[in-house]
């Protein structure tokens, strides 16, 4: 049998939009001579929708879209596609089973996640008795998405698929967010499947970015023994055409700073588009985090479309000037230079006296911060460009950034990204060619906000706090066992730090996701709390 996974990047609440995404593949399943069509999890009204699931307008919609759709279907072609449905029982997250022209059957979503970014009991009821469908002389076993991941805890209290056994062809709709590192643990997960089905198994997963969540695509086609027939490219839309005669083919796999930086690309430019934007304004420090942004931006929505701003203040170098004037150069992108000190004077000025007799501290550091993120902004507002933030992960953990400063703007490109990783990425992209100059991956790391400033004269040295934030954060390390690892005051000093800079990151910009612990709504610490660990 030949079939067609339909790898598409539905768009949240364009119900019409993703009706022709849809649409198309059918047709090219049907140009091909493919018996199926499988595309992903609420395809008709993109994921994840959230409240606006709360509206029944979006759910008729989408309920009048998947009859329409399936009317298109002919005898002999079968099409699943994921909707949201309502019957007696309240809102599904459904396939829909599509065959000769109508609805063959609707399969419901069994297992809702509730952890990290999901939030899916809020909206869906559950599926108590899955079982396969029967359609055209074939035994399909429908899952969706969580329906096939087996958490290897006690989330659960059933397991869908082994209520499937006996199918021909296990099929998963996904839109299953990436994070760095999952396709491998993705293809073990569904070889497991496949084999507890004793069936082939086909995987087709969204891509695109939709807020913070990025889909990769990866769509994946096995044999009942594990043995891979297909790859969906990631972060690309396709048609992912399935013959589980193929020979078998080994899973691609990127580098981190490879698929990192594609992931990133496709989030601005989905971002951007979907938010109503054509260009992008970024700051230019002269450091390294700045020019990743820049250089990923310049790359995604094209250099014309980036304006790139240098904004020199009382402490900045000329090296940081001069290195920020070569990135632009480097990269293509129109280029302006607009001094700060001015501002930075008047603020103080109008402060003076209120100051008068306080010492001077960071608080004259952050009017430099503030200055410039509200020339950012006027620039944003004036040209209707997305101001994208510069700060990384390691920053934000323990609040090294400026509220209505540098940490202004629309989306934070690389917040799930440790300084470490950082650098990482930006030696990926000068793996051919070096489009950031080696004077910014260089110099030690400066906000340049007083004389002589380095990071590491408020922070530990970056690769020490970074490994105690993965450790915490996103490994959720006990703190006795990274004061095993770790010495128990640096270990305390950057806990206090993370403690007390939430209020911040409660503030910052939409962060694109690509770890799987990101601060965002998949890490909900309250503000008010009498813990501090």
């Amino acid at each position: 049998m030949k079939a067609l996974l339909g790898q598409i990047s539905p768009i949240v609440g364009d119900v019409q939009g993703n009706v022709a995404r849809c649409r198309a593949v059918l047709e090219t399943a049907r140009r091909g001579g493919h018996r199926l069509s499988v595309l992903p999890e609420l395809a008709l009204c993109g994921y994840p929708p959230r409240d606006l699931l709360e509206r029944p307008e979006l759910t008729t919609a989408c309920m009048h879209a998947a009859r329409d759709l399936a009317q298109e279907t002919r005898e002999g072609e079968i099409a699943i596609f994921g909707t949201p449905w309502r019957d007696e029982r309240g809102l599904r997250s459904s396939a829909v089973v599509a065959s000769g022209g109508r609805v063959h059957a609707v399969v419901h979503k069994s297992r809702l996640p509730t952890y990290d970014v999901f939030d899916e009991a809020r909206w869906f009821v559950p599926e108590q008795h899955p079982r396969p469908v029967r359609v055209d002389g074939l035994t399909l076993g429908v899952t969706i998405c969580e329906d096939i991941w087996d958490a290897g805890d006690d989330r659960y209290t059933a397991d869908p698929v082994a209520k499937l056994s006996g199918c021909d062809l296990l099929v998963n709709l996904s839109a299953s967010p990436f994070h760095a590192g999952k396709s491998a643990d993705r293809l073990a997960l569904l070889r497991r499947r496949a084999a507890q089905a004793g069936a082939p198994l086909l995987y087709c997963n969204a891509v695109g970015g939709n807020d913070e969540l990025l889909f990769d695509g990866d769509s994946l086609a096995l044999t009942a023994d594990g043995a891979l027939r297909a790859q969906g490219p990631a972060f690309a839309p396709a048609h992912v055409a399935v013959d589980l005669t193929a020979p078998p083919r080994a899973l691609r796999t990127p580098s981190f700073s490879a698929e990192v930086a594609a992931a990133l690309r496709m989030g601005i430019a989905d971002y951007a588009a979907r938010c109503g934007f054509t260009g992008a304004v970024v700051g230019l420090s002269g450091g390294v985090d700045s020019a990743l942004v820049a250089a990923l931006a310049a790359q995604a929505l094209g250099p014309s479309n980036v304006l790139t701003v240098g904004m020199p203040g009382p402490f900045s170098s000329e090296g940081s000037v001069s290195d920020a004037r070569e990135l632009a150069r480097r990269l293509g992108t129109p280029f302006q230079l607009i001094d700060i000190c001015g501002i930075h004077r008047a603020f103080e000025a109008a402060l003076a006296l209120s100051f008068a007799d306080v010492a001077p501290d960071v608080t004259e550091e952050n009017l430099q911060a503030r200055a410039r993120g509200t020339v950012l902004m006027a620039l944003s507002n004036k040209f209707r460009r997305l101001l994208l933030t510069t700060g990384n992960k390691s920053e934000l953990g323990v609040g090294y950034c400026t509220l209505y400063g540098d940490m202004n703007g629309g989306l934070a490109v690389i917040s799930d990204l440790f300084k470490t990783e950082v650098y990482a990425v930006c030696e990926h992209l000068n793996r051919d060619a070096e489009i950031i100059p080696r004077a910014i991956l260089d110099k030690p790391p400066s906000a340049e906000l007083a004389p002589d400033q380095k990071d590491e004269d408020s922070l530990p040295p970056y690769p020490v706090l970074d490994a105690i934030l993965e450790g915490y954060v996103v490994q959720r390390c006990p703190v006795s066992e990274l004061n095993a690892r770790h010495d128990p005051q640096t270990v305390q000093r950057v806990l206090d730090l993370l403690r007390r800079a939430e209020h911040k990151r409660w503030q910052a910009a939409p962060g694109l996701r690509v770890s799987s612990r990101a601060f965002g709504t998949g890490r909900r610490i309250p503000l008010a709390r009498c813990w501090n660990l």
